[in-house]
């Protein structure tokens, strides 16, 4: 057997690392015996088969969740999905992997889970008699619009449900595939009930099939916002995450480019290392982008009080610092600039309760 260089990258996804998860009893290294080939090989030493996705079918025992953190304007979310095919190597959402007993790894973004009785779920609980309106957002965990969302369709059936009961919504892609439920935002938008943000982390599509690799390009995410913002669709850009000495330059041009392509609101978030993503985030860099990774990290810690992350309140989405605080006065200068403002305000005083069928069923 032809014995092969151990390869640093997967084609088509995020990482090839696989990290334990945080909560396994049980770790296994690996060691190289010099014998056996990395599982990425077949036995001939050719590059085996990519990692195919898998994804597995849930019924979800609520479909809501609720947070109070200061730090999101949001109180209600929805999260179609567990795990994500976009295969972002940055993403904060890999750690939460953990709780199913999987890593947050690789296997974050080849082993998904599928909600397929949300819109179901969402009914019954938009039907009980307590439950108080506020804007839901759509898609903040994992992705709403990723891939397997052309099959499943399950974002779009949780959009019927809205659209609906006028209930309002705001979401946050990666993916242009929002523009297929136009026929539904359009609407929903016209009524004040929507609203879309387009994650948008660099322009260079080379840099972007390094980081995102299964998520719209660069500019097919500005066409897609374009369209919707024709389409009478308020839209929104997050430069997120914000990486030191590796996106970080491209700040302005990014929001130059959403403004031109219809973006009435911006944000930034920088990036985020919890958990297990530290280490992935790593081997990233050192895979990537060798030369630099010392400095980058250095950045960032000096962003976290000395830390890789800091999960604090207030600053985690920001960091503080001198370069943190260059990065809000970049951020504010061509905010101003570019004659950003807010986004129109979602409406809750229009929402009517889904029906729902007497549990007795008829009596005739």
């Amino acid at each position: 057997m032809r014995r092969p260089e151990t390869p640093t990258t997967l084609k088509g996804r995020g990482t090839s690392a696989q990290p334990a998860n945080r909560f396994a009893k049980e770790r296994i290294e690996a060691a190289d015996d010099g014998w056996d080939a990395p599982h990425w090989f077949d036995a001939d030493g050719e590059p085996a088969a990519p990692p195919q996705t898998d994804v597995t079918e849930e019924r979800a025992r609520s479909i809501i969740s609720r947070n109070d953190s200061p730090d999101l304007g949001f109180a209600q979310s929805i999260n179609p999905f567990r795990g994500c095919e976009h295969g972002c190597v940055y993403c904060f959402a890999r750690p939460s992997h953990a709780y199913l007993d999987l890593s947050p790894g690789l296997d974050f973004e080849t082993k998904l889970y599928a909600k397929t009785n949300a819109a179901e779920r969402l009914r019954v609980e938009l039907a009980k008699p307590n439950y108080r309106v506020s804007p839901i957002a759509l898609g903040i965990n994992t992705d709403a619009y990723q891939p397997i969302e052309r099959k499943y369709r399950i974002t779009r059936s949780i959009l019927e449900v809205l659209a609906e009961t006028k209930h309002p919504v705001g979401l946050i892609t990666k993916n242009a595939l929002v523009e297929r439920d136009l026929d539904l935002l359009a609407p929903m938008a016209r009524d004040g009930l929507a609203t879309v943000y387009f994650s948008i982390t660099t322009l260079d599509n080379h840099l972007a099939a390094k980081m995102e690799p299964r998520a719209s390009a660069p500019h097919r995410k500005l066409k897609a916002m374009r369209t919707l913002r024709d389409a009478g669709v308020p839209v929104g850009v997050m430069v997120a995450p914000v990486i030191p000495a590796i996106t970080d330059p491209e700040m302005e041009t990014i929001l130059e480019a959403a403004r031109d392509a219809g973006a009435g609101a911006a944000g930034y978030v920088l990036l985020r290392l919890p958990h297990e993503l530290k280490a992935i985030f790593r081997d990233w860099l050192a895979q990537r982008y060798p030369e630099r990774a010392g400095h980058v990290m250095s950045l960032i810690r000096q962003m976290h009080g000395g830390k890789d992350y800091d999960p604090t309140f207030g600053k985690r989405m920001r960091g503080e610092g001198p370069f943190a605080q260059l990065l809000q006065r970049r951020f504010s200068l061509a905010y101003a600039r570019l004659g950003f403002g807010r986004l129109p305000p979602l409406r809750c005083d229009l929402f009517r309760a889904p029906a729902m069928p007497s549990p007795q069923g008829s009596l005739f």
